[in-house]
């Protein structure tokens, strides 16, 4: 049966924690899964949190505080002292504890360092803070399994035996030389079915796939999804295996990396969340706004150059249609950007820049006609003259068309720049695209109606 919280079990941990009867709270947390005890810990306020890390053993806790959001997590961190943060440390993962450490403030990393027991374990994580966190290294786990071609399956076993106490998942068995450069992987079977006296020389298998500790992470998550890994290992500029990226790993980054995307996209230049406080939600949104404000501005003194015209019945009548144009540009940007955009992130965005052009030219003068074509049907229905009905098609037309190349090609040039093409889904798009659309619409129409 699914776990689930109460208001009861609520009331009943907290009353627990009042009286502190730690039997009954060790009696009752002793059965729950580590994800669900952070699901708990996020229901309690920082003190009864606290107390519960405190009380629990570390082995449960460490994990339950890597579910929790960074928010939630730095402010329990911050009521426990750099030895009590150690001991939870010593539980972690080396690509957790790393990302703990970093989140802690610089005056007390180095403390919480010295005070893990393993030093090894420290050390590992001191090298994991050197890489970027985008990076393979900085996404990567030091802990794997990790056999030398000359050994034999015997030695290789009892060697494995040790290693897999560090290891929570054995998902792939790797085989490095002397020097410790990666040259395969072993089958679990192989190994297995071979006698005991075999060297592992002879039967590992010598292809297999890696990535540096530089590689992007957006390249290793899509390397893993086109091989379908569960786990890559990463080695250095040398070939030299010094650790291996997980499948739960890669997940947390593609999920954090979608967040970043759909932000940008709303037009929210940094990472927030709703409980942020009032000046960072303001900090994160407010440059596009104000860049939305300087557009609407240069769509006013647009307007306003044809403004004399408004004493024409006929031509005033094209202002009512302006939105409905503005509308049309935003709506045909944002499509196009939002498909070349999850193109990028996938890498599945190829061929010349020509075809692509030609292909969205074709796609938009098929969606232009046949919109245009209920806009005339329209016009007939409210008598408009066919020459008015005929300008806002056409108008519409042109539109759809600029407003689909400005939304394929500004995130393709981003991306060339090295700029996350995300940021053109948002207000970058939309704001453009009002402005040109306004503009050719009364353009086109001041042509065509001769006014």
């Amino acid at each position: 049966m699914a776990f689930q919280i109460t208001d009861e079990l609520v009331s009943q941990v907290e009353q627990f924690i009042g009286q502190q009867n730690d039997k009954e709270l060790v009696k009752l947390f002793e059965e729950y899964h580590f994800a669900d005890l952070a699901e708990f810990l996020d229901q309690l306020d920082t003190k009864q949190a606290t107390y519960l890390i405190k009380l629990l053993d570390s082995e449960t806790t460490s994990d339950a505080i890597m579910e929790l959001d960074e928010d939630v997590r730095e402010r329990l961190l911050d009521n426990l002292s750099p030895e009590e943060i150690a001991e939870e440390l010593d539980e972690m993962k080396t690509d957790d504890a790393a990302d703990v450490v970093a989140e802690l403030d610089e005056g007390i990393q180095q403390e919480v360092i010295d005070n893990i027991d393993d030093e090894k374990h420290a050390e590992e994580i001191l090298e994991l803070l050197t890489y970027e966190d985008d990076s393979a290294g900085g996404l990567m786990a030091k802990e794997l399994v990790q056999v030398m071609e000359d050994w034999t399956v015997a030695g290789c076993v009892r060697e494995m035996r040790d290693q897999a106490k560090n290891v929570t998942r054995v998902h792939s068995i790797y085989v490095t030389d002397k020097e410790g450069k990666l040259i395969g992987r072993l089958s679990l079977k192989d190994l297995l079915t071979a006698t005991e006296r075999t060297q592992i020389s002879e039967i590992y298998i010598d292809k297999v796939d890696s990535v540096t500790v530089n590689t992007d992470g957006d390249e290793v998550a899509r390397i893993m999804q086109k091989y379908d890994l569960e786990a890559l290992p990463v080695v250095d500029h040398n070939g030299i295996l010094l650790g291996r990226v997980t499948i739960d790993d890669i997940v947390d980054y593609i999920k954090d990396e979608a967040e970043k995307d759909y932000q940008l996209a709303a037009g929210i230049t940094q990472e927030v969340e709703a409980d942020d406080s009032i000046f960072q939600l303001t900090k994160a949104r407010l440059p596009w706004l104000v860049l939305g404000l300087f557009g609407g501005l240069a769509s006013v003194f647009i307007l306003e150059d044809f403004g004399e015209l408004m004493d024409d019945p006929q031509v005033k009548r094209l202002f009512f249609f302006t939105p409905l144009i503005a509308a049309m540009a935003g709506n045909v940007g944002v499509q196009s950007s939002a498909i070349i955009v999850q193109g990028l992130a996938n890498d599945i965005v190829k061929g010349s820049l020509l075809s692509r052009l030609i292909k969205e030219v074709g796609l938009s003068l098929i969606n232009g006609l046949a919109l245009g074509a209920l806009v005339i049907i329209f016009g007939f229905i409210m008598n408009y003259d066919i020459a008015f009905s005929l300008t806002i098609a056409l108008s519409m037309l042109t539109v759809i068309i600029i407003a689909a190349l400005i939304g394929t090609f500004v995130p393709i040039i981003l991306d060339k720049r090295g700029i996350d093409p995300a940021i053109a889904t948002g207000p970058f798009i939309t704001t453009s695209n009002d402005i040109f659309g306004i503009f050719l619409f009364f353009y086109i129409s001041k042509l065509i109606l001769q006014f």
